[in-house]
């Protein structure tokens, strides 16, 4: 191949129109599903692919869905955690938007959210839910207040100035979508999607969507209590695979804390006496001390691991194009 032809090629790739597909996980939502899904047909390009997967809906969810144009994939494992992994493997794209099948974010705001994708060369774009406080049961206090809660607890352990963790409305890269584990089940899988973000370091941001109510009839599937458990769970297994350096060192700290704190008093009997009268507070103290040393290791020999698995997905995530590679910026929707 001549210089010439090889410049027309890669010209040719550059000014190909990215391939955008919407990716909708659902369970149980035949009354809201053709909203959306003719909610992004009227807003994304024409060419743009609508996935629909249906997770073991018991009413018309699948036939609802198909009805309305989209193309439905039935997903027999329980949990949307389950869901996400069996989209990103099984889409090809090159902008990903992903958002839930209930009918309560903003379909109209994808373009803009994909345009801040491409003109920020983003791997992340998270949609910040904004109601219009006109009816409690849109955005109940009860989820604002935990939504509140562990998005602090994942910024103050993994950093990042993210303020609505647990959305729903996201746009991804392919590079993000191809190099993300999906290691969770169920509705966790918002705070994997974070943190996968932030240990990569990935360039991200927030745009602000409308947030509505549900259609009549329609029912959420989030347990407050339940699910909230599971997503604090599984903000301490992140830290733990992580950041297990941080975390054995608390352990560390806190048992040599323990061990200088027992051993003391008899070290204080001892200069006076010569004496070391309570011998199992002695042994106490030492076997403290000696798993606050064995903690360290393994905080230290995790670490390494951490950082072997880390530069491997980040090797991964190289090697997929970022979506300016697409000459995205003059084919964007508007």
């Amino acid at each position: 191949m001549n210089d010439v032809d090889h410049a027309d090629n890669t010209v040719s790739r550059r000014s190909a129109a990215p391939r955008i597909a919407a990716v909708i996980p659902c369970f149980n939502e035949a009354l809201a599903i053709r909203q959306v899904v003719e909610g992004f047909r009227a807003s994304l390009p024409a060419d743009a692919e609508i996935h629909v997967f249906d997770n073991n809906s018991t009413d018309d969810t699948a036939a609802v869905a198909r009805a309305a144009g989209a193309i439905v994939t039935h997903v027999a494992a329980p949990g949307k955690g389950n869901v996400v992994r069996r989209m990103f493997a099984d889409v090809e794209a090159d902008i990903y938007v992903m958002v839930d099948g209930d009918a309560t974010y903003e379909t109209a705001a994808a373009p803009r959210l994909i345009q801040r994708l491409i003109d920020g060369n983003l791997d992340m774009v998270v949609g910040n839910r904004i109601d219009d406080g006109q009816n409690a049961l849109t955005y109940r206090a009860g989820h604002r207040l935990g939504n509140r809660m562990l998005t602090g607890a994942v910024v103050q352990l993994f950093g990042g100035g993210l303020t609505d963790m647990l959305s729903g409305y996201r746009v991804f890269s392919r590079r993000y979508a191809k190099s993300f584990p999906a290691l969770s089940r169920g509705f966790e899988i918002e705070t994997e999607l974070t943190v996968h973000a932030l240990e990569l370091r990935m360039p991200w941001a927030e745009e602000s969507t409308a947030y509505s109510t549900r259609p009549e009839g329609s029912h959420s599937k989030l347990s407050t209590y339940r699910d909230g458990w599971r997503i604090l769970k599984t903000i301490c297994k992140l830290f733990v695979s992580e950041r297990p350096l941080q975390f054995f060192s608390i352990i560390a700290a806190l048992l040599a804390l323990g061990a200088v704190a027992l051993v003391v008093p008899l070290v204080v009997t001892y200069m006076h006496t010569g004496l070391v009268p309570r011998l199992p507070t002695a042994v106490l103290a030492t076997g403290a001390m000696l798993g606050a040393m064995l903690s360290m290791v393994c905080g230290v020999v995790m670490h390494a691991v951490t950082l072997g698995r880390r530069e491997a997905k980040r090797l991964r995530y190289l090697a997929i194009p970022g979506v300016r590679n697409c000459n995205c910026n003059s084919n964007a929707p508007r």
